[in-house]
């Protein structure tokens, strides 16, 4: 009976411990909770106090002007933010918009394509952006006409135009270090001429222009181009234009019609066929579709086989068929295929004359421009060779001299 009674006691005293822990524990709860709601409550207005009395310094800014009341009160400060917002173009935003500083990357094509194909919802840009026009090169190697290229941006503003280099891979462009090419080469693959390989580069240089925001105008060319306008004119034409320049029509000789596979029904039909110069001139807007399509270009790339070939009808006919009505239709690289044959005829030095070079820009025929009918069709021109490059500097001094002094007089 004695044990009996010491272990109702034990029990009892382990009981009352267990609610004597509880209690101590609910007390502290309680006591943690209300220093933690003191310091929430301490730190919320203590950013309130901050941020009216960083708005009251906001009033206190503005013009000494009677202000009515805090509706008139607010609307100012609601404009003086908006202001200071559009002119921040650094800060937390730097890291978005800023352009990439060196062109290498590791980025795969796949990789490279989804990133430049990611784009802003928003029509307005929350900063004061200058739109630039990037000149894409597709080379096999040097480029024998950049020394005029190097005399048509010099004293140009950098914040109007960037440059990107397709080469073979590992090349490198032997210029100093202010030349406007130094350091312009983009990560490349081999290509190899008549396959998709070649149109894979045109879309490798879409994409890395495309990571940089202020790049509205989107230039292919090649190492035999040159400019038959001064920059400032070119400038002028690509970035006031409301459409693309991507050549595509419909051609039923068998170089044309000729190529197309019935394997491509019935996702494009013969009628929708089309095709078109490669050297291309395209806005943001469309430059974006081109690089993210896969349904077209995966079509190009299984059944367009040589003897079809994807840069001269991909482009056109992926453009008729979905966004025509963002092309101008035609080319601003003037090219000579009278001759015949698979290549257009080359202008070596005994065809570079002053009037030749004048008959390019304006050579009588009218061309569509923003709905209207202009006679100034062309900023660009192929093919020449390397020999012809001494004669073009030359010209550079004259006929550039005189276009750009006609310029100044209609102004």
């Amino acid at each position: 009976m004695a044990k009996e009674t010491t272990t109702d006691k034990h029990l009892g005293l382990l009981k009352l411990a267990q609610i004597l822990t509880l209690l101590v524990v609910f007390v502290a709860g309680i006591i943690f909770g209300l220093i933690t709601s003191s310091h929430i409550n301490l730190y919320f207005r203590s950013q309130s106090q901050l941020f009216f009395s960083n708005h009251v310094d906001m009033v206190a800014s503005l013009p000494s002007q009677h202000i009515t009341n805090c509706t008139e009160a607010r609307a100012r400060l609601l404009a003086l933010e908006a202001e200071r917002r559009r002119q921040l173009p650094f800060g937390l935003i730097e890291s978005l918009i800023r352009p990439p500083e060196n062109l290498s990357h590791q980025l795969t094509d796949d990789q490279l394509f989804w990133r430049a194909s990611l784009v802003p919802n928003k029509p307005l840009w929350p900063y004061n952006r200058v739109p630039k026009v990037a000149f894409m090169f597709l080379t096999r190697g040097p480029l024998p006409m950049l020394p005029l290229w190097e005399r048509f941006f010099e004293g140009q503003d950098p914040k109007l135009f960037s440059i990107y280099v397709h080469a073979l891979p590992g090349y490198r462009l032997n210029v100093s270090s202010d030349s406007p090419f130094y350091q312009r080469e983009i990560p490349s693959q081999y290509v190899e001429w008549g396959t998709v390989t070649l149109f894979d580069a045109e879309r490798r240089l879409l994409a890395n222009a495309l990571l940089d925001f202020s790049n509205e105008r989107f230039v292919l060319l090649s190492e035999s181009c040159i400019p038959v306008q001064n920059f400032q004119t070119v400038y002028r034409y690509l970035t006031q234009s409301t459409y693309s320049f991507v050549e595509s029509y419909d051609d039923p000789s068998r170089y044309g019609r000729g190529r197309y596979s019935r394997k491509m029904l019935p996702d494009i039909n013969l009628y929708q066929w089309r095709k078109g110069s490669q050297w291309f001139e395209m806005h943001r807007e469309l430059a974006v579709h081109v690089i993210s399509d896969t349904k077209y270009y995966n079509i190009f790339k299984s059944y367009c086989l040589p003897a079809c070939y994807p840069d001269e009808h991909y482009l056109p006919t992926y453009i008729f068929m979905s966004h025509g009505s963002l092309n101008a239709n035609r080319t601003v690289t003037w090219v000579d295929w009278s001759l015949g044959g698979p290549h257009p005829a080359t202008y070596g030095p005994a065809n570079i004359t002053e009037d030749f070079m004048l008959a390019i820009r304006n050579n009588g025929t009218f061309c569509s421009y923003n709905e209207e009918q202009v006679s100034e069709c062309y900023l660009f021109a192929r093919k020449f060779p390397p020999s012809a490059l001494g004669l073009l500097l030359n010209l550079t001094s004259t006929a550039f001299r005189k276009k750009k002094d006609t310029d100044t007089d209609d102004q």
